[in-house]
């Protein structure tokens, strides 16, 4: 888990909570002597006057820069969290009525809700992990850089697992012949997401909680990105239940540390292959990827259908499968 800090998470800034930890474990101290301690030491003066005025407005320092007192914070910050509260309360009750005003003035289904976010759809994505109580679920189509772009983790994924938000992610598997794509979707599973991996992913969705689901959508015109909101409805049950059946059939995404080598092999690299197999890679990707020859995968594809007793591919899944091999 990463280090708490309590008033960043307010919204205030790193040099306010350094100041109201100092004042509380120094006691009272001047804007001058409150200049000198670590880890404020060097920080302008000027900075570290915002800072000050940043907890005096929430109630939590006292004084002027001659004498500067640290207040309890419990009643302060409950406070600050009424009054966020209530915020969010009319925020919410302001969304019912303008969806209302809405669907009175246009066309479309209460449930359903199409945001053109063509510069700036993360934003839409981004509720998603911010806002999940419990778990997210989610259905990538694969790379996910395009158009140049350099693969990159979704603002707010790592905050949302490491707060102990469960993720269950099942990628195309043509993330499995993208480094980059691949490297950001270990990053995720470093920090607890558990990942699979399907050949032809339909969709790119996430399913928050059971309460709505953002499904990922190039514009018609193919010049922009829509986002569609789906809310409680038979659409958001069915999104679900596909989820669900794509993660029952998808294989785990091979660790980063699996490494098919030639020589004994081992689990982990029966396992490997395995799973290259049931993402539905070619024997041409497969040996790309391992840096071997496709006369080596055949090879030790037939090896495991011996020592599995199988006759197809398709019966060698089912024997690793029930062998607990995948």
């Amino acid at each position: 888990m990463r280090e708490m800090r309590p008033l960043q998470a307010l919204g205030l800034s790193a040099m306010a909570e350094a100041a109201y930890l100092a004042l509380v474990e120094q006691g009272p101290q001047t804007l001058a002597e409150l200049a000198g301690r670590a880890p404020l030491a060097g920080s302008p003066r000027e900075s570290l006057r915002r800072a000050v005025t940043e907890l005096g407005d929430i109630g939590l320092v006292s004084g002027t820069d001659d004498g500067l007192t640290a207040q309890p914070p419990r009643a302060m910050l409950e406070a600050v969290a009424e009054r966020r509260a209530r915020e969010a309360r009319i925020a919410y009750e302001s969304a019912t009525v303008l969806s209302r005003f809405w669907l009175d003035h246009t066309s479309g289904s209460n449930y359903v809700e199409v945001v053109d976010s063509s510069h700036g759809h993360m934003t839409v994505q981004q509720r998603v992990h911010d806002e999940a109580v419990a778990q997210v679920r989610g259905l990538s189509i694969g790379p996910v850089g395009g158009g140049g772009r350099v693969p990159e983790v979704s603002l707010g994924i790592l905050d949302a697992l490491d707060r102990g938000i469960a993720y269950r992610v099942v990628y195309g598997a043509e993330i499995l012949q993208d480094s980059k794509a691949l490297a950001v979707a270990h990053e995720c599973v470093d920090h607890g997401e558990q990942a699979r991996v399907f050949p032809d992913v339909a969709l790119n969705v996430l399913v928050c909680d059971d309460r709505f689901a953002v499904l990922g959508v190039t514009a018609p015109d193919r010049t922009g990105h829509h986002s569609v909101v789906v809310q409680p409805s038979g659409l958001l049950d069915g999104l679900i239940g596909v989820f669900e059946s794509y993660w029952r059939m998808a294989v785990p995404l091979p660790s980063a540390g699996e490494v098919f080598e030639s020589g004994s092999g081992s689990m982990n690299e029966h396992r490997q292959l395995l799973s290259y197999l049931s993402a539905g890679l070619t024997d041409e990707s497969i040996a790309r990827e391992l840096g071997v020859s496709e006369r080596t995968v055949a090879r030790r594809i037939a090896r495991l259908q011996e020592m599995l007793g199988a006759r197809t591919r398709f019966q060698l899944g089912v024997q690793a499968g029930r062998r607990g091999w995948l």
